[in-house]
């Protein structure tokens, strides 16, 4: 069973949140951030190649614009699974940031964290923790400890901890985030559903179905009201709801959730992202676990070429 985390919308860096070099960059960046919102990764990230362009081809080569540009751009290449297209652009972003602004600055920050949640999804967790740890203590220093920056890098240290199973590590680091979040963004933010979401996987991993059910049932809530039934997130919810029920046995309240996850993260993505690949691998194993073995076959299969394909592409 393969449940899903939540990093992206806690580290989406802000899309405008520099000096602006052209009124088109602006707009353009407008555009992508609305793009992103609605889950049309693939039309934010046109618009986010025509943005970086557009800082490129008017400011000078190591402006923090362009590097506000690297960094959106790369982050829509990781929630599309391009990983290899995303690191050289988050290198070279976090170099301008550095250069440009100094070494310890809240852009810094972002993008150590944006770097970070790359290596961490591609399985390589001794290069994440020590950019997590230093994205969370340069936050803490220049924003104060509630700032809702500090709460991503809380949440992403966490993350990174409970994929190694070290729970007891990741819950405070997990409840102090959610903290933070209710308090600056108001209860009912898709931050808020996010760090909800991975405190309920903590406990799902611990067979605290009691306690993560509710939590669930919650993201899933907040999600389809702030970002609309088809969005990628409110997908992700779905599927980690669903598996919750498989876990307990209660197949037939899993099984229409998978199939509504799956639906729509082909509907967002397209039907050959990682996330499509995962809604197949947990519908089919629930029809395996209930002895339905011929509707799992062509559902696995499907699978297996999404994952053959993505490692063809090197991400």
């Amino acid at each position: 069973m393969k449940l899903s985390s939540h990093f992206l919308v806690l580290v989406l860096m802000t899309f405008c949140g520099l000096t602006h070099a052209t009124t088109e960059w602006d707009r353009l960046n407008d555009e992508l951030e609305s793009l992103y919102r609605l889950g049309d990764y693939k039309g934010a990230t046109t618009v986010a190649k025509q943005a970086l362009q557009t800082a490129e081809q008017s400011l000078d080569a190591d402006h923090p614009d362009i590097a506000t540009s690297l960094n959106s751009l790369a982050l829509l290449y990781n929630a599309q699974g391009k990983y290899a297209h995303a690191e050289p652009l988050l290198e070279r972003a976090l170099a301008i940031f550095e250069k440009s602004l100094g070494a310890e600055q809240p852009e810094v920050a972002a993008t150590l964290n944006n770097l970070a949640m790359l290596h961490g999804k591609q399985g390589d967790y001794a290069r994440a923790q020590p950019l997590y740890e230093k994205a969370l203590a340069i936050d803490e220093k220049a924003l104060g400890p509630d700032h809702p920056n500090v709460a991503v890098s809380l949440n992403n240290l966490g993350q990174l901890y409970q994929v190694q199973e070290q729970y007891a590590q990741a819950e405070p680091l997990f409840k102090r985030a959610l903290a933070i979040l209710e308090k600056t963004l108001g209860p009912d933010h898709p931050n808020v559903a996010m760090s909800l979401n991975n405190l309920a996987l903590l406990y799902n991993a611990q067979k605290q179905y009691a306690q993560a059910e509710p939590l669930y049932k919650r993201v899933f809530a907040i999600s389809k009201k702030a970002l609309g039934p088809d969005h990628p997130n409110v997908a992700l919810s779905l599927n980690n709801l669903a598996g919750l029920y498989k876990d307990q046995g209660k197949y037939p309240h899993a099984e229409p959730l998978f199939r509504r996850a799956l639906a729509i993260s082909e509907k967002a993505l397209g039907r050959n992202h990682p996330n499509v690949a995962t809604s197949l691998e947990n519908l089919a194993q629930l029809y395996r676990d209930i002895g339905h073995a011929e509707k799992a076959e062509p559902l696995e299969k499907r699978a297996s070429a999404i994952r053959m394909a993505q490692q063809q592409s090197g991400s």
